[in-house]
């Protein structure tokens, strides 16, 4: 380009150039090919003296005007990389902090800022608005404070003027901002403006808050040095046996709370801007171009998953805030249960009606059981009337849809000999629920155009079930999904749920889109994972079901790395990720300025690829040694997703029947290398590990109000139940090929923190041991009169208090920045120390036989209850006996007996062994407390207990406690004569 008189600079809009009034001398436009904005992607620009522009004068990295300005007003005005805060450049506003300039503002004089100034008071005169006395005075009385004043007009149609020029008047006394007139705004623009911006960001843990937290967690550290440099010089003789195993269990211990410390090094939060999502990729004057989306919900037993909780849940998903046509939702029934199957054709005509309510009125939650459980008050919060009367007929069709519901259940009970039948007297094809072929049917089809009242595509299916095939439980259901859903709407993003999970923000997909789409971030994600919250948990939580610890500070920190984990439920996976690709290597910024699709952005990236490019990409993915068949296979590497549109709907079908068949998957490296990872119970762990040993990196969105609710299992033996579930799955990664000690070192696409975390995840159940053995070290101690540390001289008491001191104050301020309450924390601690010395023992002894060649260990999981707990917590109280109930006991048994010998021993022995008396106190009062909640389970009803139990319990510590004094085996007798001098018979 030839240079020309005028200066240029590059529009925020688009690439054109235009020429700033007021410079005579020629300046050449300098080539700027290659300098991008690192944020935006558009071109860096010039600066008003022709010059490149450069925000940050340390580290020269590129960022264009507009986001630097937008840096400098909304963001924390400091360099991404360098964080050195931006200095004024000529030409920008100025923002509070800025220094004070000696010389004249600049903006004045490249703008006519005083001209403009001026011209709109001239203008203001001329229009008969102007009061110099009494409007003047109070215009300069408030401005004193520097705040915008409040209009004092009220003529109609002229407030709203008047409003506008006294904010203009404020905005230019101010000295440092441009007033927007009728020639300078432009409302396209400005969207375009914000549509530029970045559709998330991360946010910082106030270093006011972490920094105390990790100086605490060092001087913790260092205190346990010497701790142990204490422990291990200052041997017990007369008790050598218990010293060196309570040290021994005191380093194990030690060494797993560091692990667990270690990846918790870094939280972060994360902010998304929907409204930016929208501005970007839903413009009015064009297709809606959000990404489509398939979301899978997977159930089994509808004894244990009601029907009405699963509707509930599918109900949730259809009437998300998302375009009806980009949502494809596919039921799972496991089971193959014919119930679930009637009770799913009763929910999609129910939709047909909720879904038209939710949209109309952006109800919240959109799960109907929720929604009207919810109270209002017509009169305080002035509901319109339309809405009332909407609401309540709304309410009478779901009482009516939960009285066919409920009739279905009860027609369920009562199985015919000769099997079920369906309404045309055609035999249920799943009445055997282990030998029967694939079933699907479309509920809800896809229908054309942009109906206000379109709903999302429903698909039921039911996997093919065979007695001589491994099905792999919920991992193989998920596959058969992905490959359903790859043949009939083939998104390129797919979202999991259990069927007890259903959606409490309508927006989440928008949410997730906002990591996904955005250019800069979305092509590394593999997925995004929200935290899951629950209802009908008793008021204190005795269980700890709400697994606050692990949703709002592990999975927190764990962002800060590489990404969280997989829990299960609540994920949006990219398909690529999940097919078993590999992350792009580089991501290359947009040679356009402005994408407003994905599609748009391949369009660009697909001109400049070369044809070894392709054949590299075609031989990587390899699709028909992934994925068998040459159709799915065709499906699957569509870059967007979609279908072909010649294909009939039979043909589909026909597809779909296919992948869904027990021999598909084999010779394919389906659960292998592509869909959910097969070889463990905790599948969910093992396939977010594979994809971050790839080099994916995953996302933890937690917006304000909770994106997934469900329920928990409230009763004592089901929570362990859970919980030995998750034990034996990690510890099958443990001892597996895919063991995190190893599995993806040599790659090194896998950060050390995130690997210390996943070593973690799965070696956890062997702390069990140690701490089986430290909750029965104070019994042993005050039967047998001995303790685990000599007496202790003042150094070692300070050290032992500040050991006390460091291990409370880390916890209190872990919870500070994490904002978990101190009474949830204290619940997690009480029943990680139930769950150890039960759940977590019997996984580990599992295990162990497990790998015995000539020993067979098998647990049978049962599906564990999902159903709403209807009464006041009866399931709360409900004793179901299991072997996972007799180490915590014995354990509590032990422990009451060892303190009434300790006390029966001091009463003989005089106020002289009160002193020691009360360090083996403390410690067994420490189990029995973090033993609590689950005597108070054994216990049954609140404030209940049985009379049994209280008798027989009086009654045996009543004949413990006199036998104990009358014998008094373990302490000298101080009276009589010595019987090793005067022998037996003296």
């Amino acid at each position: 380009m030839e240079a020309s008189t005028g200066l240029f600079a590059a529009t925020h809009d688009n690439n054109d150039l235009v020429v700033i009034q007021g410079h005579n001398e020629p300046r050449p436009v300098k080539n700027l090919d290659g300098q991008l904005c690192e944020i935006c992607g558009d071109l860096v620009g010039l600066t008003v003296d022709g010059d490149l522009f450069v925000a940050c004068e340390e580290c020269g990295f590129p960022v264009c005007r507009p986001c630097y300005e937008y840096e400098r007003r909304e963001g924390t005005q400091v360099c991404p990389q360098c964080h050195t805060r931006y200095k004024r450049i000529k030409g920008s506003p100025r923002v509070e902090g800025d220094e004070d300039e000696d010389d004249v503002d600049d903006i004045e004089h490249e703008f006519k800022m005083l001209e403009e100034k001026e011209e709109l008071r001239q203008r203001k005169k001329s229009s008969g608005y102007d009061n110099e006395n009494a409007k003047s005075a109070s215009l300069a009385k408030e401005q004193v404070n520097g705040e915008l004043p409040v209009s004092t007009y009220h003529e109609p149609g002229y407030e709203k003027f008047a409003d506008k020029e006294r904010a203009d008047d404020w905005m230019l006394n101010q000295g440092n901002l441009w007033p927007e007139t009728e020639a300078t705004v432009d409302p396209e623009k400005a969207i375009k403006d914000e549509s530029r911006q970045p559709l998330s960001r991360k946010v910082a843990i106030p270093s006011g808050r972490l920094s105390p937290y990790r100086m605490m967690v060092a001087a913790r550290l260092v205190i346990l040095l010497l701790f142990f440099q204490y422990r291990i010089f200052h041997p017990v003789p007369e008790a050598i046996g218990l010293w060196f195993t309570s040290v021994v269990c005191e380093i194990w211990l030690a060494l797993s709370w560091l692990v667990d410390q270690l990846p918790k090094w870094f939280p972060i939060d994360r902010q998304t801007y929907i409204d930016r999502l929208s501005i970007r990729f839903e413009p009015a004057d064009k297709p809606n171009m959000l990404s489509p989306i398939d979301i899978f919900v997977t159930t089994v037993d509808p004894t244990k998953e009601p029907p009405l909780v699963t509707a509930n849940t599918v109900l949730s998903i259809l009437a998300l805030d998302y375009p009806a046509d980009k949502i494809s939702c596919y039921v799972s029934d496991d089971g193959a249960s014919m119930l679930t199957f009637e009770a799913l054709q009763e929910t999609a005509e129910f939709a047909r009606k909720w879904v038209p309510f939710c949209r109309k009125y952006s109800a919240e939650p959109r799960a109907p059981e929720k929604y009207f459980s919810e109270k209002i008050d017509y009169i305080k919060d002035k509901l319109q009337t339309t809405y009332v009367k909407e609401r309540r007929t709304m309410k009478r069709e779901y009482e009516e849809f939960k009285v066919r519901i409920n009739a279905l259940v009860a027609k369920s009970m009562r199985v015919p000999a000769e099997g079920w039948t369906m309404k045309d007297e055609t035999p249920w094809p799943g009445n055997n629920t282990n030998d029967h072929p694939s079933m699907i049917q479309v509920l809800l089809a896809r229908g054309g155009g942009h109906h206000p009242d379109q709903l999302p595509c429903l698909v039921y299916i039911s996997r093919e079930k065979r007695p001589a095939f491994q099905h792999h439980n919920k991992a193989g259901a998920i596959n058969a999904l992905l490959r359903v859903s790859t043949v009939l709407s083939n998104a390129p993003f797919v979202l999991n749920l259990d069927c007890n999970h259903y959606v409490n923000n309508s927006k989440v997909v928008r949410e997730a889109m906002c990591f996904f789409m955005d250019i800069q971030l979305g092509n590394g994600i593999g997925f995004v994972q929200f935290p899951l919250r629950f209802d009908s948990l008793d008021r204190n939580d005795r269980y700890a079901n709400k697994n606050t610890v692990l949703f709002d500070i592990n999975l927190r920190c764990l962002d800060g790395i590489q990404g969280p984990a997989y829990v299960g439920s609540g994920c949006i996976f990219s398909r690529k990720a999940i097919y078993g690709l590999e992350p792009p290597k580089v991501s290359k910024p947009p040679r356009i300025v402005q994408v407003h699709s994905k599609q748009d952005e391949n369009e660009e990236e697909d001109a400049g690829i070369t044809e070894e490019d392709k054949q590299l990409l075609k031989s990587e993915m390899n699709f028909e040694n992934r994925f068998q068949k040459s159709h799915f296979a065709n499906s699957s590497s569509t870059e967007e997703g979609g279908v072909d549109a010649s294909s009939g709907q039979e043909a589909l079908l026909k597809e779909a029947i296919h992948v869904m068949s027990c021999k598909y998957e084999d010779r394919t490296l389906w659960g292998y290398e592509v869909g959910m990872s097969y070889g463990s119970i905790a599948a969910d762990t093992l396939t977010s590990f594979k994809l971050h040993s790839r080099g994916w990196e995953s996302v933890y969105c937690m917006p304000k109000r909770a994106a997934f609710r469900g329920t928990a299992p409230i009763n004592l033996t089901d929570r362990l139940n859970q919980v030995l579930r998750w034990a034996v799955g990690s510890l099958e990664i443990l001892f597996s090929r895919h063991c995190p000690l190893w599995y993806g070192f040599n790659e090194g696409k896998m950060k050390t923190l995130q690997r210390v975390a996943y070593i973690n995840s799965t070696v956890y159940p062997f702390s069990s041991i140690p701490l089986l053995i430290y909750c029965l070290i104070p019994a042993i101690c005050l039967l047998t009169d001995k303790f685990i540390t000599p007496s202790v001289g003042t150094f070692a008491s300070l050290v032992f208090i500040s050991l006390f001191i460091t291990i409370f104050a880390s916890a209190i301020l872990e919870l500070r920045w994490s904002g978990v309450s101190l009474e949830e924390w204290w619940r997690n601690q009480q029943f990680w120390v139930i769950g150890s010395v039960s759940a977590h023992m019997f996984a580990v002894v599992h295990s162990l036989m497990k790998a015995l060649p000539l020993v067979r260990s098998n647990i049978n999981f049962i599906t564990v209850s999902k159903a709403p707990d209807e009464g006041q917590f009866h399931q709360l109280y409900t004793i179901k006996w299991t072997a996972l109930l007799i180490p915590p006991t014995t354990i509590i048994i032990i422990n009451l007996i060892g303190i009434v010998a300790g006390f029966t021993d001091a009463i003989n022995s005089g106020g002289h062994s009160w002193g020691a008396l009360l360090g083996k106190l403390f410690f067994s009062l420490w189990v029995i407390v973090h033993l609590y909640p689950f005597l108070k389970g054994l216990m049954g009803r609140q404030n209940r207990t049985p009379t049994l139990i209280v008798i027989w319990s009086v009654l045996l510590a009543s004949i413990f406690s006199l036998v104990w004094v009358r014998i008094d085996p373990f302490v000298l007798k101080t009276k009589g004569p010595d019987a090793k001098q005067c022998g037996i018979s003296c």
